[in-house]
């Protein structure tokens, strides 16, 4: 329970008031897929919630994107913008790893963070009620499942270290399975075998994403495990559309 609290301490802004040793947070990582179902639940009780007073389902799609946002503290779009700013620069590599590590955002930023939000609301609103609330606890759990392996596979692009270090000692093909294992039995109960559809090209999404990320940067950093994690939740939301009319 101590490494869960952990995972939700670091991934969430769910008041967890408990002090940890670093060991606790780098072995939470095969927490973390948990830690997106609770992200999920309360991201889906706030989509129920604008439902049951029979808010318009745009703005009920709105309510549940944001939600799933606002429950992670808007961190991981934050990565989004600074890959994204970084990755389109079209500077050498240690200019990129430099422009990420700036906290201002700039143009390509804004549209990253549009285009992850739009996305995710376009196919929201696509989908029926019953089946909405359903992609908002799948997705978060395999975009942090899609953190875990990046940590496990992708070299670290940074020399001094960053927020992603901790985890990295404590990294191994075991909590990889474990990671896998979950998104595959989350997909099928929620979603079926469109769910597994749906996390087969999140999988390729992943890879493909990765492998940029290694003609980049040469690795993985922080911001790009979040705008993966991003990135895997968006292409979850979207490949649950296909067929919807």
């Amino acid at each position: 329970m101590k490494q869960l609290l952990a995972a939700l301490q670091f991934l969430s802004v769910l008041p967890i008031y408990q002090q940890f040793e670093t060991d606790d947070i780098g072995r939470s990582q095969v927490w973390f897929p948990a830690a997106g179902l609770i992200i999920g639940i309360c991201a889906a009780m706030v989509y129920g919630i604008t439902l049951i007073f029979e808010m318009p389902v745009l703005v009920s799609g709105l309510a549940g994107v944001m939600a799933l946002a606002a429950f992670s503290g808007f961190f991981h779009l934050d990565g989004v913008a600074d890959t994204a700013d970084g990755f389109f620069s079209s500077r050498t590599c240690s200019q990129m790893l430099d422009i990420m590590r700036d906290s201002r955002i700039g143009t390509m930023g804004a549209i990253g963070i549009f285009s992850v939000l739009a996305f995710k609301w376009a196919a929201l609103v696509s989908l029926p009620p019953g089946m909405g609330w359903r992609i908002l606890v799948l997705a978060p759990i395999v975009g942090r499942a899609g953190q875990v392996m990046t940590m496990t596979y992708m070299p670290y692009a940074r020399t001094g270290g960053g927020l992603a270090s901790v985890f990295l000692a404590h990294c191994s093909r075991q909590t990889v399975f474990k990671c896998i294992l979950i998104s595959l039995v989350a997909a099928l109960v929620l979603g079926g075998i469109k769910g597994i559809l749906a996390l087969c090209l999140a999988g390729l999404f992943g890879v493909c994403f990765n492998l940029w990320c290694l003609r980049k940067i040469n690795g993985m950093t922080g911001d790009t495990l979040g705008a993966v994690s991003e990135g895997l939740e968006t292409v979850i939301m979207c490949a649950m559309c296909i067929g919807v009319e």
